[in-house]
C-alpha cells in the first residue's frame, strides 16, 4: 500500500490546513447528488403523463440512478489514486452538470433513463473523491470541524427533497429539476479549479479488476433487490437477488483478504472505530433512513393530509437537523464520542417510539416538536459517525475507508427505504396493533425503534475514550 501513503504525502504537503471553504464545495456537490436520488419522486406523475408512459415505469430513471452511484464508487476510488483526486473530483462535475442537462432535454423515457444513468456516473465520483479531498488537507485536531460540512446534504436531501421537487414540478415543470443544477453545477466546476489542491495520480497503479467485479455485481444487486422489496410486493426474485448480492460481496472479501494488490484494504475493519460504520453505524443510519419515507405515508394515507401539509409537517425534521448543528461539534468535545453515539441513538428510538401513538387527532404543534427533536437526535448521530469512523484511521488506507465509507451509505439508505416497507406489509398483514391504516405505522415505528436500539447495543461497547484524538483535538492545541 506505499502508492497509497505517497499520494497521501504529496497531498498533505499541498494542502496542510484547513479549508472551509473546499469542505463546503464538496458539501454543495454532494447536496446536488444526494438531491437527485430522491428529488424525481413528486414528479413522477408529469414525467409520465408528457412521456405518455405508466406512472410506474418512470420509477425505472430512480433505480438507475441509484444502482449507477452505487456501482461506481469502487471504481472512483481506485481512479482518483490514478489520475489525481483534482481531475476526477473536477470530471466528475462536469459529467453531472452535462447529464443534468441531458435530462432536462430528454423527449422519451428511454433518453432520460439513460441519461440518469451518466447522472449517477459523476454523482458516484463526487461522493468518495471530495470527501476524500477535503480529508486529506484535514489535520486531525479539525476533523470534526471537517465533517460537519460534510454530513449535512446527507441529513438535509432526503427531507428537502418532496418540498423542493413538488415545488418546481407544480409552479414551472419537471425540466427545472434538472435544469437548476446547469448553473450550480458550473459554479462548482469553476470553484473546483480553484480551491481543490493539484495532486499528481500514479500512472502504475493496478486495478483489482475481479475484486472491482465482484464489488459492483454485489452492490449493484442489493441496490436493485432493495428498491424492488421497498417499491413493490416482496417476491422469490427480490430475495434471490439480495441473496446474489450478498454472496458477491462475501466472494469480494474473501478475494481482497487474499489479493496482493486489492481493489480495498480490508485492513480498515481492524479499527474499531471505522469498524463501528459497518455496524452500529449502518443500523443508526438505515432506521433514521426510514423516517422520510415513512412520516408523509402515514401523514397522507393514515390522517388523510394533503401532500403540501404533510411536506411541511415533515420540513420540522429539517429545522431539527439545523437547529442543532452549531452545537454538535461541542456535545462531541464535551462528552466523547461513545456518550454522544449511545444518547443521540437511544434518543432517537424514544422519538420513534412516539412517533408510533401519534393519531389524526394529536396537536399539530406536538407533532411538529415531536419530530423537531428527532431531526436534532439524527443531526448528532449523523455527524458523530461521520468523525469517529476516521478517528483512528492512518493516512495509507483513508482512500479505502473512504470509498467503503460511501457505499454503506448508500445501501444503508435503500435498506432504510426497503425495510420500512416490509414492516409495514408486514403489520398490515397480521392486523397485529388492529385493522386501520394508521395500526400499520404504528408498528413499523415500534419495530424501527427496536432496531435502533441495537445501534446502542454496538456503542455501548466502544472503548471510553474512542477516537479521542479527534473529539479533544481543540483542547490540546
Amino acid at each position: 500500500m506505499t502508492t497509497d501513503s505517497n499520494q497521501t504525502d504529496a497531498a498533505t504537503a499541498t494542502e496542510s490546513t484547513w479549508q472551509p471553504r473546499l469542505a463546503l464545495l464538496v458539501a454543495a456537490t454532494f447536496f446536488m447528488e444526494f438531491l437527485d436520488g430522491t428529488i424525481l419522486t413528486t414528479a413522477v406523475p408529469s414525467i409520465a403523463s408528457d412521456f405518455r408512459v405508466p406512472a410506474a415505469d418512470v420509477n425505472i430513471t430512480m433505480t438507475a440512478y441509484l444502482v449507477t452511484v452505487a456501482m461506481g464508487i469502487p471504481l472512483s476510488s481506485w481512479l482518483a489514486e490514478r489520475l489525481g483526486a483534482r481531475r476526477v473530483f473536477c470530471l466528475a462535475i462536469a459529467v453531472f452538470t452535462v447529464a443534468s442537462l441531458l435530462c432536462a432535454i430528454s423527449q422519451d423515457l428511454t433518453m432520460l433513463t439513460l441519461s440518469r444513468v451518466a447522472q449517477g456516473a459523476g454523482g458516484a465520483m463526487m461522493v468518495p473523491v471530495g470527501t476524500l479531498v477535503v480529508l486529506r488537507g484535514t489535520p486531525k485536531s479539525e476533523l470534526l470541524r471537517a465533517t460537519a460540512f460534510l454530513v449535512w446534504p446527507g441529513l438535509l436531501a432526503p427531507v428537502l427533497a418532496p418540498m423542493v421537487g413538488g415545488a418546481l414540478t407544480t409552479f414551472l415543470s419537471w425540466h427545472w429539476i434538472f435544469i437548476i443544477n446547469v448553473p450550480l453545477g458550473l459554479a462548482a466546476f469553476i470553484a473546483a479549479l480553484r480551491l481543490v489542491p493539484k495532486t499528481a495520480g500514479d500512472g502504475k497503479r493496478r486495478l483489482d479488476w475481479f475484486g472491482l467485479l465482484l464489488t459492483t455485481l454485489g452492490v449493484g444487486a442489493l441496490v436493485v433487490g432493495l428498491e424492488t422489496l421497498g417499491g413493490h410486493a416482496p417476491g422469490s426474485v427480490a430475495a434471490v437477488v439480495v441473496a446474489a448480492g450478498v454472496l458477491s460481496l462475501a466472494g469480494a472479501v474473501w478475494w481482497m483478504a487474499k489479493a496482493k494488490v486489492p481493489l480495498f484494504n480490508l485492513n480498515v475493519f481492524g479499527t474499531r472505530t471505522f469498524r463501528a460504520t459497518s455496524t452500529g453505524g449502518f443500523i443508526y443510519r438505515l432506521t433514521i433512513s426510514s423516517v422520510p419515507f415513512l412520516l408523509p405515508l402515514m401523514f397522507q394515507d393514515g390522517f388523510g393530509w394533503d401532500p403540501l401539509k404533510a411536506g411541511v409537517m415533515v420540513a420540522a425534521v429539517f429545522v431539527g437537523n439545523i437547529g442543532i448543528k452549531p452545537a454538535t461539534t461541542p456535545l462531541i468535545r464535551r462528552f466523547g464520542f461513545k456518550t454522544v453515539l449511545v444518547f443521540a441513538s437511544l434518543a432517537s428510538a424514544v422519538t420513534f417510539a412516539l412517533c408510533a401513538f401519534l393519531t389524526a387527532q394529536t396537536p399539530e404543534p406536538v407533532i411538529f416538536g415531536l419530530l423537531l427533536l428527532s431531526g436534532a437526535f439524527r443531526s448528532i448521530g449523523f455527524s458523530a459517525y461521520a468523525s469517529v469512523q476516521y478517528a483512528d484511521i492512518i493516512p495509507e488506507q483513508l482512500p479505502s475507508a473512504n470509498a467503503i465509507s460511501a457505499t454503506l451509505v448508500q445501501l444503508a439508505a435503500g435498506a432504510g427505504i426497503a425495510v420500512g416497507a416490509l414492516f409495514l406489509r408486514l403489520f398490515d398483514a397480521t392486523h397485529l396493533f388492529g385493522a386501520d391504516h394508521v395500526t400499520a405505522y404504528k408498528g413499523a415505528f415500534l419495530a424501527m425503534a427496536v432496531l435502533m436500539l441495537v445501534s446502542t447495543i454496538d456503542s455501548l461497547t466502544l472503548h471510553r475514550h474512542a477516537g479521542a484524538e479527534v473529539s479533544a483535538g481543540a483542547s490540546k492545541r
